[in-house]
């Protein structure tokens, strides 16, 4: 496998790794391996993963987040 650059975000990290990979499987003549298979699964379900969680999380920002009307509320109380 040919050098990653390290942006330091593990999810662009999986996903330069994913496709990697692929790239690598494409260029393959022959039949194909199944640990090849099997670890592009695993980076798949690994990025699956951080996906869900990232989306959780924007979620349960955007529920807690005032809305922009409470905000201009809050901000004529203050002042």
């Amino acid at each position: 496998m040919s050098f990653i650059p390290d942006h330091g975000l593990p999810l662009v990290q999986l996903k330069e790794q994913r496709r990697e990979l692929v790239v690598a499987l494409q260029r393959h003549a022959g039949p194909i391996n199944g640990w090849q298979l099997l670890q592009i699964a695993t980076l798949q379900q690994a990025i699956s993963a951080f996906e869900e969680v990232i989306s959780d999380l924007d979620a349960e920002t955007e529920a807690h987040s005032p809305d922009e009307n409470e905000k201009i509320v809050h901000l004529r109380k203050v002042v």
